[in-house]
């Protein structure tokens, strides 16, 4: 499988105008720009997840429509992927990220204004705000794909990984940023947080200016192979379905745990704690993924991401204690990482160069079409049945994926990629 990587890769060298390898200096300068702007980026996340429940049980006009902006905010990542895959196919992946920090600037202002209107109208522009931080979180998952452009095949899991690794600092301060401006603003609980956000957004385009990436060529832009054809391989269906399941079960789980929580009487300060530990927890590991990646396969770096998110469902149902949660949070963060790093890696083996931005955006449309559709599921389960539910529903999917992926990893025959 690596030697077909190595051809891809040589593939995609060949049918660039612009030099498919940048310095070494400017790697090393996108890299740390890229992970850098992760960890500011994160922040639009960690204040959405940390506050969107919360937010929307004060101002939504019922009360089982609390998790609705979270559930727009998935929408928003799902709707822009394939926009946000053809700007960069078209202008380059800089551009799109400079929209997309864009869009993050506005969900912060929108949600601050949302916050002091209040109300039923709040309520729907609070949707409006997190459907924009939707839009700038699509963007920000090109980061780990951008990472990789432009490095030798070798380096890709690595490079991949390494941006990743900028979400331990976001997993510090967003929560962080949460905690110390919730209450700056007297009557408005929240306000400050979304303007600092937007304040935040603003300075990672800062960063992202500085960003070099060899532009499109007219070969990338015809798009190589057919998406039909490249998304039959066996590689591309695995790393869909396990990409799909880790991102949608991480956000089913994370989705209704500080709303559980509150409902279980616990404080916003202990949920804001467990979140911060649960997105060190997402990309923590992300400093060693890659090599985990590079010595013992994706596939089976996948199958322990999706163990660890079943073992995280079940410790959720052993309690309702402050620790059960944190302990579930971080397990599922653990998983998700996993899951989704090794899920990411094998995409980057099913491609050219050419046909990167349309076959990862394919990709990641599949994954958070699948999580918008588990967003909108969690909040109304959680709702109506309770958190127990919402853990034990959790296992359905999981399982039918373990299977089928421990079925490849018995079955796995080397593939030869159509496009060398």
């Amino acid at each position: 499988m690596n030697d077909v990587t190595e051809q891809v890769g040589q593939a995609g060298d060949a049918l660039t105008h612009n030099p498919s390898r940048l310095s070494e200096r400017e790697q090393r300068g996108n890299i740390w720009r890229l992970t850098i702007a992760q960890a500011l980026a994160g922040a639009n996340s960690v204040v959405a997840y940390a506050t969107g429940a919360i937010v929307g049980a004060e101002l939504a006009p019922v009360s089982w429509l609390a998790t609705l902006p979270l559930s727009v905010f998935v929408v928003g990542m799902a709707l822009c992927i394939l926009p946000v895959g053809a700007i960069a196919g078209r202008y380059g992946r800089r551009a799109a990220f400079l929209l997309g920090a864009g869009a993050g600037v506005l969900a912060g202002l929108l949600g601050t204004y949302a916050i002091l209107v209040g109300g039923v109208t709040g309520f729907w522009l609070f949707c409006g705000s997190t459907m924009f931080g939707g839009a700038y979180a699509a963007v920000v998952l090109q980061f780990r794909f951008a990472a990789a452009d432009a490095v030798a095949p070798s380096r890709k899991a690595r490079a991949l990984s390494m941006v990743m690794a900028g979400g331990v600092a976001a997993g510090v301060v967003g929560p962080q940023l949460v905690t110390w401006t919730m209450d700056l603003w007297a009557g408005h609980v929240f306000a400050v947080t979304f303007l600092a956000q937007a304040l935040v957004a603003a300075l990672s385009a800062i960063i992202l200016f500085g960003v070099r990436l060899p532009m499109p060529s007219a070969s990338a832009a015809s798009g190589g192979r057919p998406l039909s054809l490249i998304a039959r391989q066996p590689r591309f269906i695995a790393a869909a379905a396990c990409g799909a399941i880790s991102y949608t079960l991480m956000n089913f789980l994370m989705t209704a745990a500080p709303l559980a929580m509150h409902m279980h009487g616990h404080s916003t300060e202990s949920s804001n704690l467990g979140l911060q530990w649960h997105v060190i927890a997402m990309f923590g590991p992300s400093f060693f993924t890659g090599s985990l990646i590079a010595r013992f396969g994706a596939e089976r770096v996948m199958m322990v991401g999706l163990l660890l998110i079943g073992v995280s469902a079940a410790v959720g149902l052993a309690g309702v204690e402050v620790m059960h949660f944190w302990v579930t949070l971080v397990l599922l963060g653990l998983g998700w990482n996993f899951g989704f790093l090794g899920a990411s890696a094998l995409v980057l083996e099913c491609h050219s160069d050419s046909e990167k931005t349309h076959v990862q955006s394919l990709n990641d449309f599949i994954v958070f079409g699948l999580m918008a559709l588990g967003s909108f599921a969690s909040g109304g389960l959680l709702s109506a049945y309770g958190w127990n539910t919402v853990l034990w529903v959790s296992f359905a999917p999981l399982l039918v994926t373990v299977v089928a992926l421990g079925v490849l990893i018995l079955r796995k025959k080397p593939e030869v990629n159509q496009a060398v």
